[in-house]
């Protein structure tokens, strides 16, 4: 699997672009890893890089983000990292996880020391190319789902959050951190653009924010789009800009992530 590794490597255009292929393709074991682990059955993958595997959109995102949707008695973080450790050291790569599973939010990073140097993208013998996994125990309530066989790099059979609670949660991301990013901005333009997206589920979002300490009024769909017009008036388009252009693909148009696209989206 290395030189399958080097060689698809060596088919992107830019340092940049390679770096982000070789993440996906960690991602893509990871993400087949905890399949063979079982983890597929209580967990839901949701978020930008779930919006990537499942529907093919041209950004590529960082972490592999999951809620612990059902059969809790059945998840065991450790065991799933276990499993994904001993697959990558199997094929001979050098990796180190550090995990943090006493609050809500379980993650792990899984550090990849010297592949970086090993595939040519970097003149530093121990730089780590990291992949981190989040798993929300304690999710909001009323998330749909969906289960859906997709190949990328391998064949993988995912559960994950149906359209309307991946787009709920795109949502929840733009309405309360602390600063919007241009990756949520790129992704609600993918949303948006897409007529036949149903609207978001609106009771999922609702729970989210209200776990999140959302001090506004329950959002419907009468007023959804005008809140999150309000939510993006006063921000830097040029910097939102420059946070996503790092994560496009080739040809992908990152001038489409302006005011005035956004806001018309926002008014249909």
């Amino acid at each position: 699997m290395k030189d399958y590794l080097a060689e698809l490597i060596r088919t992107y255009p830019t340092p940049i672009h390679a770096r982000n292929g070789l993440r996906e393709y960690l991602q893509a074991r990871i993400l087949g890893g905890l399949q063979r682990a079982g983890a597929m059955i209580p967990l839901a993958f949701h978020g930008g890089t779930a919006l990537r595997f499942l529907y093919g959109t041209v950004r590529y995102s960082e972490n592999l983000d999951f809620a612990l949707e059902r059969n809790k008695d059945l998840y065991d973080f450790r065991a799933y990292l276990k499993t994904i450790k001993k697959e990558f050291e199997r094929e001979g790569y050098t990796l180190e996880l550090k995990v943090n599973d006493k609050r809500t939010l379980h993650s792990a990073f899984i550090r990849f020391s010297g592949l970086l140097f090993e595939l040519g993208l970097s003149s530093h013998r121990n730089e780590v190319l990291t992949v981190k996994i989040e798993i929300d125990t304690n999710p909001p309530a009323g998330a749909g789902l969906a289960t859906s066989v997709v190949r990328r790099h391998l064949t993988l059979q995912l559960q994950h959050h149906d359209r309307a609670s991946l787009l709920a949660g795109k949502l929840h991301a733009l309405l309360q951190r602390s600063y919007i990013k241009g990756r949520d901005l790129y992704d609600l333009l993918w949303y948006l653009s897409d007529a036949t997206w149903p609207p978001p589920n609106l009771t999922l979002l609702n729970n989210a924010l209200r776990q999140t300490g959302w001090s506004g009024k329950p959002l419907r769909e009468g007023n959804w789009r005008a809140v999150l017009r309000k939510r993006l008036q006063a921000i830097s388009w040029e910097r939102v800009i420059d946070d996503v252009r790092p994560f496009l693909e080739q040809g992908a148009d990152s001038g489409m992530i302006v005011r005035e696209n956004i806001m018309s989206l926002l008014r249909d």
